[in-house]
């Protein structure tokens, strides 16, 4: 009888180094043997668990055995029917999700400010986005969470939806009510999808946010490598108790996309990380919670700086705030987040989760230490001294209300033509364009570019934001619907 103290990929892998198996099958390095190079820069323990799949070790395109044991420990851990481990990001457990409920011409209810990972699911499927444009804060200048009214008018508006899709929380914490929204979609016979890659913790920790799964939502997709610890690219998709799709369905869904050739560096990160979680998380959450509001009470004596927290909350687009989350608004000092994020890095050393237009973010987790955190707010309150700036004529928010004249896969595929973005005002977009982190478009396949979308993206390589998307590298043209 499996407990939550196994690990059955991490003890199989275990059993396999120990008896000295001799590979002549895949991969080539053969332990790291045939390449020192890389063995001495990974260790000779990681090469020696970095093997193919064979019939003691399972396979996750068809698990049986100790993957398929593992993954029911997650499925408990989680509070999931069941539980598909991912090696392909969340990028990839949010696609299966989408996949394994829409097809060509099905529409999906969302907010904009998804993760690209979303409508690229949409690009391959064909599905139609019904957008719920998310609740805007003033003084941030940041994108909220959905109103339960909003989601009601959508769903009315659009009967024939096959699901809502909800972010749990936002790259900043800020969480819609889940509960309410999964409830009003199963009511009008609509599933309820999540994107919980920032939300690990909420299923381990003490005076969280409600989890998805929690919530009575149908699947979920948790990054396990942001606030789990397990190795980056490994996540989780969970079905909920009640989801209505077969598991064999998602199962095949997944495989449509997911690689034959799954990493158990991988895999047996997510089966020691839910070990650990399973056994430790309250502790280990709630120390995670203590820095951050330490963090947060220390950088607003600075002055200058807003580390907001759950005094946001308002019960509609701000439910509920993730306070794990550090989230600080500096554009009050003349600094764009983004330009604090470069400071941080090239003068202090400190590498934070990402700087936009007029936040920044500190990714807080199980691996931190009060040193590091008071190192942090040191280097921010010498920032201020030193650089900061009257901040008139700073671009005063994040998010622009999109108008979608075409679904993204008739755009991505459609007849095109390659301008200069300058002269991209009343065009339909093909491509996105997005500041990477967080990878929520500015404008996504199917938008109409408009004067504000070109503003705000040449304000953003101003201020030094990495720009992605575009198959021009530089950001100089753009593809448009011909």
């Amino acid at each position: 009888m499996l407990t939550q103290s196994n690990a059955p990929i991490y003890e199989a892998l275990i059993k396999y180094r120990d008896a000295r198996v001799v590979p002549f099958d895949v991969p080539g390095h053969k332990h790291g043997r045939g390449n020192p190079e890389l063995t001495e820069f990974l260790g000779k323990s990681c090469l020696s668990v970095d093997v193919n799949s064979m019939k003691p070790l399972d396979n996750l395109c068809h698990p049986v055995s100790v993957i398929k044991d593992a993954q029911e420990l997650a499925a408990e851990a989680f509070g999931a029917r069941s539980c598909f481990f991912m090696v392909g990001g969340t990028t990839s457990s949010v696609q299966s999700m989408i996949l394994s409920v829409c097809k060509a011409g099905d529409k999906i209810i969302m907010p904009r400010n998804v993760h690209r990972s979303a409508i690229n699911s949409l690009v391959v499927c064909g599905a139609v986005p019904v957008y719920v444009n998310p609740g805007m804060d003033p003084r941030l200048g940041i994108a909220l969470g959905m109103s339960v009214e909003d989601v009601e008018k959508a769903i009315l508006e659009n009967p024939d939806a096959k699901a809502v899709f909800v972010n749990n929380p936002t790259y900043y914490g800020i969480c819609s009510d889940i509960k309410s929204i999964a409830e009003l979609a199963h009511k009008h016979g609509m599933l309820c999808l999540a994107d919980e890659a920032h939300g690990t913790h909420f299923y381990f920790g003490e005076d969280m946010p409600m989890p998805a799964m929690a919530a009575g939502a149908d699947m979920a997709s948790v990054s396990m490598h942001k606030s789990g610890g397990s190795l980056t690219q490994s996540s989780c998709l969970l079905i909920g108790k009640n989801c209505t799709v077969s598991d064999g369905h998602i199962h095949s869904v997944i495989n449509l996309t997911q690689t034959t050739s799954a990493s158990y560096l991988l895999l047996s990160s997510l089966d020691i990380s839910r070990r650990n979680l399973a056994l430790n998380g309250r502790e280990i959450f709630a120390k995670v919670m203590s820095l951050a509001e330490y963090a947060r009470a220390e950088i607003n004596k600075i002055g200058g700086y807003y580390a907001y927290s759950s005094e946001l909350i308002n019960g509609k687009d701000i439910y509920d705030f993730d306070r794990t989350k550090l989230s600080v608004y500096t554009r009050d000092i003349g600094l764009a987040g983004i330009e604090v994020y470069d400071i941080l890095r090239d003068s202090y050393d400190i590498q934070i989760e990402f700087g936009d237009i007029g936040n920044i973010l500190a990714y807080i987790s199980v691996g931190d230490r009060e040193m590091a955190i008071e190192r942090l707010v040191s280097a921010l309150s010498e920032i201020k001294r030193r650089y900061s700036r009257d901040k008139t004529g700073m671009l005063e928010h994040e998010y622009i209300n999109p108008a979608v004249k075409v679904s993204p896969q008739t755009a991505f595929y459609g007849e095109q033509e390659t301008i200069p973005l300058s002269e991209s005002a009343g065009r339909i977009s093909s491509e996105f364009v997005m500041c990477y982190p967080p990878g929520i478009p500015i404008v996504a396949p199917g938008e109409l570019i408009t004067e504000e979308i070109l503003r705000y993206i040449e304000y953003s390589r101003e201020r030094g934001c990495s720009l992605t998307g575009p198959e021009d590298m530089e950001i100089r043209n753009i593809k448009v619907l011909a």
